[in-house]
């Protein structure tokens, strides 16, 4: 049966995948894969209040909370997702990431993915 480092591993070995972060609602890592020089807990802290910038736009638009959404930079991509309750997912891309098999699989095996949590 795979593990969490598995999935993690699994994205992290995507071409273009810069940094993959499983974190807390606390904005703490569970589990990360990122490139040298990239500190994954600063990235991790940063994503509970994205989120609930994300879900508070959803609410006042009548769309219910993120699911999951894609944030596109100059310099790349940035990739959020509601695991479970208690878990989130961060995945950083280039911008020449072709991240459609990415949200594709996040969005057909998040509910496995929160399982192995």
């Amino acid at each position: 049966m795979a593990s969490i480092r598995d999935v993690v591993e699994a994205f992290g070995r995507r071409e273009g995948v810069e940094a993959v972060i499983i974190l807390g609602n606390d904005g703490l890592p569970i589990d990360s894969r990122t490139q040298p020089g990239t500190d994954p807990e600063a990235l991790a802290a940063l994503i509970p209040s994205v989120l609930r910038a994300c879900d508070q736009l959803g609410a006042s638009a009548g769309g219910g909370g993120l699911e999951m959404g894609v944030l596109e930079y100059g310099s790349g991509a940035a990739v959020v997702a509601n695991l479970s309750a208690d878990a989130k997912l961060l995945v950083l891309a280039t911008p020449r990431a072709n991240i459609g098999p990415l949200l594709y699989d996040l969005k057909r095996y998040r509910a496995e993915i929160a399982g192995l949590l």
